[in-house]
C-alpha cells in the first residue's frame, strides 16, 4: 500500500511507535497511512507515528483483519486459540508471523484467574518496536474467548537465532541456507 491520507470514521485506537504507549485517534481526523504490513497500519497523527492493530481498521475506511473463534463450550481458555491469535501478529519489519519467526518462547494459560502468561523475545534486545509487538500481543490475545488478563515478558535467554525460525519463515526471508 503507498502511502495515502484517510479520515478515520469513528474514534480509532492505536499505539505510539516505539513506546507502545495507547491513544485514541479521534473521529474526523485526517492520518496518513505510511505502512501495511501484516494487517496492521503503521500512521502519521499529529507529527507522531502510531500503530493501528488491523482489528480495527474499520475505523480507517478499511477492510478489518478478522480474529474470531467458535463460541465456546465452556468457561476455559483454550491454548491453541491463543496459539492462532499469535500467528495472526507479524513483526513490523519482517513479514513472518511471530510463532513462526520463533519469538515466543511459552504460553502458560492460568484458568483460575483467567489469564495468559506469554514469554517472547525479539529478534534483537535493542529492538525499538518492542513495546510494540508486546503491546500487539496484549491486544490480540484479550480477544481469544475468556482471556481476561494477557501478561507478556519479553526475555532474551536463550537468544534468539535464526535458526529458531521455522523453515517456512527462513524460506520466506531467504535465511534459509
Amino acid at each position: 500500500m503507498e502511502r495515502r491520507m484517510v479520515v478515520t470514521l469513528v474514534d480509532c485506537p492505536a499505539r505510539i511507535v516505539p513506546a507502545g504507549t495507547p491513544v485514541t485517534i479521534p473521529k474526523d481526523t485526517f492520518v496518513t497511512i505510511t505502512q501495511s504490513l501484516g494487517g496492521n497500519y503503521t500512521l502519521t497523527w499529529s507529527g507522531q507515528m502510531v500503530r493501528v492493530d488491523g482489528t480495527d481498521a474499520e475505523a480507517l475506511g478499511l477492510v478489518p483483519e478478522k480474529l474470531s473463534f467458535p463460541e465456546p463450550e465452556d468457561d476455559q481458555i483454550q491454548e491453541e486459540q491463543v496459539w492462532e491469535a499469535l500467528r495472526t501478529i507479524y513483526d513490523p519489519e519482517i513479514p513472518v508471523d511471530l510463532v513462526n519467526l520463533g519469538l515466543i518462547y511459552k504460553v502458560s494459560v492460568d484458568q483460575d484467574a483467567r489469564r495468559v502468561d506469554i514469554q517472547m523475545t525479539l529478534t534483537a534486545p535493542g529492538c525499538g518496536m518492542g513495546p510494540v509487538l508486546v503491546g500487539d500481543v496484549e491486544y490480540r490475545v484479550a480477544k481469544v474467548p475468556n482471556v481476561e488478563t494477557v501478561k507478556v515478558e519479553l526475555v532474551f535467554d536463550p537468544p534468539w537465532q535464526r535458526d529458531m525460525m521455522s523453515e517456512e519463515a527462513q524460506l520466506a526471508t531467504g535465511m534459509f541456507y
